[in-house]
């Protein structure tokens, strides 16, 4: 019996070339290994914008196309959105009672947020607890298995320390420990040189046409010390380079020799690079005009995802309720 994997996104904007690499890749090819359970994170969303709520709905039908054109099948996992399944509130309810606040002050990531977020106001109970609902979300499922990043080590680990201590008062066994699936991302920044982010307006997103690929790579960082075109480049510090390992990499070799030999300018460079993630993207673009064609179908399938997970989400907490009642 395959083991349960369980990811989560959140809708806050199109996806783009940094989820595809970093994330969606990975959630293809669990689906063979694992029970896939992937859920479109809308009250995560809402934790950080609540002002602007409306905004939420279409990301998520733009999320779920996305998906189903990078190849999640909903033959073999489950999608659904987060919204739909009450019951990740009531367990989220249920441990925040147990939840001491030292663990929530002490996340890492919610330190930074509130440093490096000034657009709004993140001083919230809700965001504070952010974590707990994400603890909610995996052991609902009873999740083995979490794809994720170094970086997200330990908003993991504080599950963990939640279910630990579920177990420990109450003296059973029924959440289990989860484990990361440690995810290599490659190095893929957003146009500028910066992490690709939404916030940013630095990245290539999955649906943007030709056209704009091409405008968002003719402006990309490059070398910053070669300033001439006689002047030899430094592949290896270049992030059009970088880009080129990823999406063409039976062209690094050439691109190598014409940048750090002066014999091609970074402009042309760039304009063949765009061809190339042009053509990279294509065959997910086609299928997800194809799916984005059939409206029937994507809300049978989040229908369909949303009956399964709740009737798996519906068990865990009926346990839940017997041990703590």
């Amino acid at each position: 019996m395959k083991k349960t994997a369980f990811s989560a996104m959140r809708p806050t904007g199109k996806l783009h070339l940094g989820h595809l690499i970093g994330a969606l890749n990975n959630w293809v090819s669990l689906q063979d290994q694992y029970k896939c359970i992937f859920a479109v994170a809308d009250w995560h969303a809402f934790m950080g914008e609540y002002e602007h709520g409306k905004e939420i709905q279409p990301n998520i039908h733009d999320m779920v196309l996305d998906w189903l054109a990078c190849g999640i099948d909903p033959d073999q996992s489950i999608i659904f959105i987060q919204s739909q399944v009450p019951e990740h509130l009531e367990l989220q309810m249920v441990l925040s009672c147990i939840t001491p606040l030292g663990w929530l002050e002490r996340n890492p990531t919610y330190k930074e947020q509130l440093r490096e977020v000034t657009s709004r106001d993140l001083q919230t109970y809700g965001f504070l607890g952010y974590p707990v609902l994400q603890a909610a979300d995996i052991l609902l499922y009873k999740a083995q298995a979490v794809p994720i990043g170094e970086d997200q080590l330990p908003h993991l680990e504080l599950t963990r320390e939640i279910a630990r201590r579920f177990n420990h008062l109450y003296k059973t066994d029924i959440l289990p420990d989860c484990n990361a699936l440690l995810t290599p991302t490659p190095r893929l920044l957003g146009i500028d040189g910066r992490k690709m982010s939404k916030s940013y307006q630095n990245a290539i997103n999955l649906s943007d046409p030709p056209d704009v690929i091409r405008k968002k790579v003719s402006i990309m960082f490059t070398d910053p010390a070669r300033i001439k075109l006689a002047d030899p480049g430094h592949p290896d510090v270049c992030n059009v380079y970088s880009y080129y390992q990823i999406f063409a990499p039976q062209d690094t070799k050439a691109v190598y020799d014409w940048c750090s030999n002066a014999k091609k300018g970074c402009t042309d460079c760039k304009s063949i690079l765009a061809d190339r993630i042009i053509k990279f993207l294509e065959p997910l673009q086609e299928r997800r005009q194809k799916f984005a064609r059939d409206e029937k179908r994507i809300k049978d399938i989040i229908k369909e995802g949303q009956q399964k997970a709740q009737a798996i989400a519906r068990e865990t907490l009926a346990q839940v309720k017997e041990v703590i009642f």
